[in-house]
C-alpha cells in the first residue's frame, strides 16, 4: 500500500501513514464511512424502485399522447376524463388513432386466507396497437367475459400458479362476487400501490367495477399518423381541448411528470430524500472527528512543518489523501454490503431494487466530495497556529 500511494502522490504517503498508525480508529473511520454508504444507497435503491415501480405501467401500453384529467397525478393515481373528448381529439390533424383506458385497484383472496391487490387496466381488444408487443398477441383470449392477464411479478401468489399458466392451464378465482380467470402472464412486478397487475378487456372491467362507467375511462391514448412529430400533435390537441380540464402530454412528457410528482410531492419520495441528505450528513460527521481528531494529535508535527516553511496547500495535501482513503475504503464495503441487501429486499417485496452503475459512480465521487469537505473543514485549525504556540 505503501508503494502504491507513494507512485500515486509522488511523495511519502504521509496521511496513510497515519490513519494506519492506530489500526483501530482506521477500522472505526472505515465502518463508519461504509455504514454512511450503506444507508444512501439503501436510501437511493429504494427510491429508484419507487421509481421504477411508477413507471413500469407505461411498458405494457403504446401511446404517443395521453390525455388525462386535470386533477389526477400519475398514471396510475387519476382522474376521470370525459370520453367525448376522444372523440373531439380525432379531428384534430395528425391523430391517428384513439383509445380509452381504464384503471382501478382489485383486491382479492387465495384460497390460503391472503389477500392480494391488483392494479387493474381495462383496454379495447380490438385495437392491439395500444399494448406492448409482448402483449398483443395475448389480446384475442380476453374477448371471453371475465378473462385477464395476469402479473408474473405479482406478490403472494404461489409460482405453482403461473408454471400452470405459462403450461397453457388458465386459473380461477374470485374477484368482487365474480369469478375471474387468468388465461396468461405479463412480466412488470409489484410496486407501492399494488401487489402486482393485471389486463382485461374494457368490457370485463365494467363488470367488475359496475361503479364506473364506460364515458368516463381513467385516460385517453393517442396514437400519431406516420412521419408527425407526437409534440406538433401534442400542441394542436391542447389548442383545441380545454387546458383547465384536460392535460395533454406525450408519453415521455407524462413518466417524467409522474416521477417528478412521486418525488417532490408524495411523502414517501419525500421521506427518501431525507434518508439521502442523513446518509451524507452522517458520513460527514464521521469524516470531519477523525480527521479532526488526527490533526489534533499531530499539531506539533504540523506546525515543525510548518515552521520549516510549508504551507497550507501541504497540509491540505496530507488530509486529502485521508480523506481519499477512508472514502476509497469505506466505499467498498458499503457497495457490497448493498447489493446484498439490494438482492434480499427485491426477492422478500418483489420490488426492482437494483445497483445501477450511475448510482454506484454518483455515491463514490459523493463520497470523495464530502470527505474532502470534511477534511477541508479539519484543516481549519492549522491555518491560524502559530508555531511558536504550540511548542
Amino acid at each position: 500500500m505503501n508503494w502504491l500511494l507513494t507512485r500515486l502522490f509522488g511523495r511519502l504517503p504521509i496521511g496513510w501513514l497515519q490513519l494506519s498508525h492506530n489500526k483501530g480508529r482506521l477500522f472505526a473511520a472505515v465502518a463508519g464511512v461504509a455504514f454512511a454508504n450503506l444507508l444512501v444507497f439503501m436510501q437511493l435503491g429504494i427510491m429508484g424502485a419507487l421509481n421504477g415501480s411508477t413507471v413500469a405501467p407505461y411498458s405494457i401500453i403504446e401511446a404517443d399522447i395521453i390525455l388525462s384529467s386535470q386533477e389526477g397525478n400519475t398514471l396510475t393515481d387519476s382522474e376521470h376524463i370525459a370520453r367525448v373528448w376522444m372523440w373531439q381529439a380525432l379531428g384534430v390533424a395528425g391523430v391517428a388513432e384513439v383509445s380509452p383506458l381504464y384503471i382501478g385497484n382489485l383486491p382479492f383472496t387465495l384460497a390460503d386466507g391472503s389477500s392480494v391487490s391488483l392494479l387493474v387496466f381495462g383496454v379495447n381488444t380490438t385495437q392491439p396497437d395500444f399494448v406492448s408487443e409482448t402483449v398483443a398477441p395475448m389480446l384475442s383470449q380476453l374477448l371471453l367475459v371475465n378473462t385477464a392477464l395476469l402479473d408474473a411479478g405479482t406478490r403472494g401468489i404461489p409460482a405453482a400458479v403461473f408454471d400452470q399458466l405459462k403450461a397453457g392451464q388458465p386459473f380461477s378465482f374470485e374477484a368482487s362476487g365474480e369469478t375471474l380467470t387468468a388465461v396468461g402472464t405479463m412480466n412488470i412486478g409489484g410496486g407501492f400501490l399494488a401487489d402486482g397487475m393485471m389486463m382485461m378487456s374494457d368490457q370485463t372491467f365494467l363488470r367488475f367495477f359496475p361503479a364506473r362507467s364506460s364515458a368516463a375511462p381513467d385516460h385517453i391514448l393517442i396514437r400519431v399518423a406516420d412521419g408527425v412529430s407526437a409534440e406538433t400533435v401534442a400542441a394542436r390537441l391542447a389548442d383545441v381541448l380545454p387546458a383547465l380540464s384536460v392535460r395533454v402530454q406525450t408519453n415521455e412528457a407524462a413518466q417524467a411528470a409522474d416521477l417528478s410528482f412521486m418525488s417532490s410531492e408524495r411523502p414517501t419520495g419525500i421521506i427518501f430524500g431525507f434518508g439521502v441528505f442523513m446518509g451524507i450528513l452522517v458520513g460527514l460527521v464521521i469524516v470531519y472527528q477523525v480527521l479532526s481528531t488526527d490533526v489534533a494529535d499531530h499539531l506539533r508535527e504540523y506546525a515543525t512543518f510548518k515552521a520549516m516553511g510549508y504551507g497550507q496547500p501541504f497540509f491540505l495535501g496530507i488530509i486529502f489523501e485521508e480523506a481519499i482513503v477512508l472514502a476509497v475504503f469505506g466505499f467498498i464495503p458499503g457497495f457490497f454490503a448493498s447489493m446484498a441487501l439490494y438482492a434480499g429486499l427485491g426477492a422478500v417485496t418483489g420490488l426492482p431494487v437494483t445497483m445501477e452503475a450511475s448510482r454506484a459512480i454518483l455515491v463514490l465521487f459523493g463520497t470523495l466530495a464530502a470527505c474532502s469537505v470534511s477534511g477541508a473543514i479539519a484543516t481549519r485549525r492549522l491555518t491560524k497556529a502559530d508555531p511558536a504556540d504550540l511548542f
